[in-house]
C-alpha cells in the first residue's frame, strides 16, 4: 500500500496504472465496517483501489464538530493495509484547496433542503471537494454509502451536470444488530446514547404516521432538526448528547 501526500506524486503513481479500472473510496477518516463494506466491493470490482482520507473543513459549519471529529490516520492506515488497498491519497488542506478555497460548487436546490437548511456551506464543501479529487484520481467508480442519501443524490446530480466520466456506485447502509447505522460520530455517544441511538431506525421504519415519528423521537430524548419525507424516502436527523446523527429509509 502506497500513501500518496500530492497531486504531483499521485501523477507519477497514475501514469502507471491509467490503464487499469480504477475504484475510489473518498472519506474522512475515522474508518469503520461502513467504510470497509465500500472498500471491498471496490476491491472486488476492480483491479486498482484508491481511498483517500481528507479531514474537509469546508463543510463543517460547525467547528467544534471537525475540531473533535474521531479520526485517527494511523490506525486507519493499518486497517487500509489489511485490506490491501492499492494507494491511499492523504493531501493537506493547500494540496486540495491551492486557491484557498475561492472556486466553489454550489447547487442551488436540493442542496437547501434537509442538512443543507441548517447546515450552510455544508454541501458547498462536499461538491467541491468531491470534483476535486474525482479530477486528481481519475477513477472509473466512485462508492458511497447511503446513509447520507441526500449526499448520494446530489453527487450523482454533480456527475451528470458536469459530464464527469466517473461511475457512481450506492452501497446500502450498514448497521448494528441494533439498527444504528455505522457512523464515525457513534464513538462520542456514551453507552447508554448508543442504545438510545438505536431507536432512530426502529422508529422511522415503523408504521406510525409522520408526526407519531418525530414524537417518538422526541419522547426517546432526540433533538429534531428533520424528519421529512422526499418522494418516497424519508429523512431524518436528530441530536442525542450533542452530536447529531443522520439516517434515512426507502418507504414501500
Amino acid at each position: 500500500m502506497k500513501i500518496i501526500k500530492t497531486v504531483e506524486q499521485w501523477k507519477e503513481n497514475y501514469s502507471l496504472i491509467k490503464n487499469y479500472k480504477i475504484g475510489f473510496v473518498p472519506t474522512m477518516g475515522g474508518l469503520h465496517e461502513g467504510h470497509t463494506s465500500l472498500i471491498r466491493k471496490s476491491i472486488e470490482e476492480n483491479q486498482i483501489t484508491v481511498v483517500s482520507i481528507y479531514l474537509n473543513p469546508t463543510q463543517f459549519n460547525d467547528k467544534n464538530d471537525l475540531l473533535t471529529y474521531p479520526a485517527n490516520f494511523e490506525d486507519d492506515c493499518k486497517i487500509l493495509d489489511k485490506l490491501n488497498v492499492d494507494f491511499v491519497f492523504a493531501p493537506t488542506y493547500d494540496v486540495i484547496y491551492p486557491d484557498n478555497y475561492k472556486y466553489v460548487i454550489s447547487e442551488k436546490e436540493f442542496s437547501k433542503l434537509l442538512c443543507g437548511a441548517t447546515r450552510p456551506g455544508h454541501f458547498d464543501g462536499v461538491l467541491t471537494v468531491v470534483m476535486k479529487l474525482f479530477n486528481i484520481i481519475k477513477p472509473n467508480n466512485a462508492y458511497f454509502g447511503e446513509k447520507d442519501y441526500q449526499q448520494y443524490k446530489l453527487l450523482e446530480g454533480l456527475v451528470k451536470a458536469f459530464f464527469l466520466d466517473v461511475k457512481l456506485i450506492p452501497c446500502p447502509i450498514i448497521r448494528e444488530d441494533s439498527g444504528l447505522a455505522l457512523s464515525s460520530r457513534n464513538r462520542k455517544l456514551s453507552k447508554e446514547g448508543i442504545k438510545i441511538a438505536s431507536k432512530i431506525h426502529q422508529i422511522i421504519s415503523s408504521d406510525n404516521s409522520l408526526e407519531d415519528k418525530e414524537n417518538m423521537l422526541i419522547n426517546a430524548g432526540f433533538t429534531i432538526d428533520y424528519i421529512t419525507q422526499i418522494e418516497k424516502r424519508l429523512y431524518v436527523a436528530a441530536f442525542l448528547e450533542g452530536v447529531r446523527l443522520i439516517d434515512n429509509v426507502e418507504l414501500k
